[in-house]
């Protein structure tokens, strides 16, 4: 069964970083896209950072320079380094991966990074 399991959230002060990590139970995990997004109070689910079969990676205008998606094939697992956290970055964030060629899409449970001073 696949299952993504999401780790490294909790509170931090801006300013601060967090590093949210993503392990995806999928053998084929190289074959999927992946992505981390977010949900803030009183806001829709936005795309944060992409990354792609090949590595290439895409973020939003919002955290472009402050964070950095990066996948590790060999552990299954998609991190995101989130510095220079400002308070609005508040958010659940979810992981997701979509199968490059089916386009079938998993999504972790999400993670609460909240920060605030």
């Amino acid at each position: 069964q696949v299952q993504l399991v999401e780790s490294g959230g909790g509170l931090v002060q801006p300013g601060g970083s967090l590093r949210l990590s993503c392990a995806f139970s999928s053998s084929m995990f190289s074959v999927y896209q992946m992505g981390w997004y977010r949900q803030a109070p009183g806001k829709q689910r936005e795309s944060v950072a992409r990354i792609t079969v090949a590595r290439s990676t895409n973020y939003s205008d919002s955290v472009k320079g402050r964070f950095t998606i990066s996948r590790d094939n060999t552990k299954n697992t998609v991190y995101l380094q989130m510095n220079s956290l400002k308070p609005e970055d508040t958010a659940v964030y979810y992981c997701n991966g979509e199968h490059a060629v089916t386009h079938r899409v998993y999504w972790g449970q999400g993670t609460q990074v909240t920060v605030s001073s």
